[in-house]
């Protein structure tokens, strides 16, 4: 009986480790005004918190869909009507909880400058406190 205890503990699956991180949205905008963006996050972890970044103009949280927080997309975006900030800017930084192993993908949506005009930029996810 023992034996029998034993090797289904050997054979269980190990559990899987939770924890809490977070990751800074950062575009890098090689020196154009940022005025507006719209990016895309997919993740196999669990999304559970959405903050605004750095620059004043992006301090408040971006939009998005509060039930998408339950699904592994989000589209998140923001505007400013004052002065762009430009270069590298953490616009946003998202709160999230891996089981094990997480995937991450991010896309740039929309980046435009302040009369509309539409141009590509650099996205990253950057986990904090790595």
């Amino acid at each position: 009986m023992i034996a029998l205890l034993l090797l289904l503990l050997l054979l269980a699956p190990a559990p899987q480790e939770r924890r809490f991180v977070a990751y800074d949205v950062v575009v890098e905008t090689d020196g154009r005004p940022l005025a507006a963006w719209q990016l895309e996050v997919r993740s196999s972890a669990k999304i559970v918190g959405i903050e605004g970044g750095e620059p004043a103009s992006y301090a408040k949280a971006p939009y998005y869909d509060p039930a998408a927080l339950e699904g592994g997309r989000i589209v998140l975006a923001a505007f400013t009507t004052e002065a762009p900030p430009s270069g590298r800017l953490r616009i946003a930084r998202i709160h999230m909880l891996e089981e094990g192993a997480a995937d991450y993908a991010s896309r740039l949506l929309v980046a435009a400058g302040p009369d509309g005009g539409r141009y590509d930029a650099d996205i990253h996810l950057v986990r904090v406190g790595d």
